[in-house]
């Protein structure tokens, strides 16, 4: 009888855990203010400059990989790094409040370590 009440409970337990994944993240990364938004995406809001924010983005870029485009006043930027595309946007969503959005790709997967790495080191620059 107890073996039957282990394997019911191993799914639902590993249902639980699976979740704590972008919890753990988000914690990992939260005294920067980012949050993983989908696979490939990490995102987060800063009282950062505008022009501050672009400067650090542009010199992590050329650090990490070539750049493709950028539009400073549309706020993006494409670049390849580590065989991977990346695109970095910055949104003002308030006078003092900009979003920063990294989301990138290898072979058309997601590259999540990538994105994260990328935000911490511009969050960094800015600072």
């Amino acid at each position: 009888m107890k073996k039957n009440n282990v394997f019911f409970l191993i799914p639902f337990i590993l249902l639980c855990i699976s979740g704590c994944a972008p919890l753990i993240i988000g914690s990992a990364v939260g005294a920067l203010g980012g949050y993983a938004i989908s696979r490939d995406t990490m995102q987060g809001e800063t009282d950062i400059e505008y022009d501050r924010l672009w400067n650090a983005m542009t010199t992590v870029a050329r650090i990490r990989g070539t750049i493709k485009s950028e539009d400073y006043s549309k706020g993006y930027l494409n670049l390849e790094a580590e065989s991977s595309k990346v695109w970095i946007r910055l949104i003002r969503l308030t006078k003092a409040t900009t979003r920063l959005r990294i989301s990138a790709r290898k072979y058309r997967l997601p590259n999540f370590n990538l994105a994260q790495d990328i935000f911490v080191k511009i969050m960094e620059q800015a600072k």
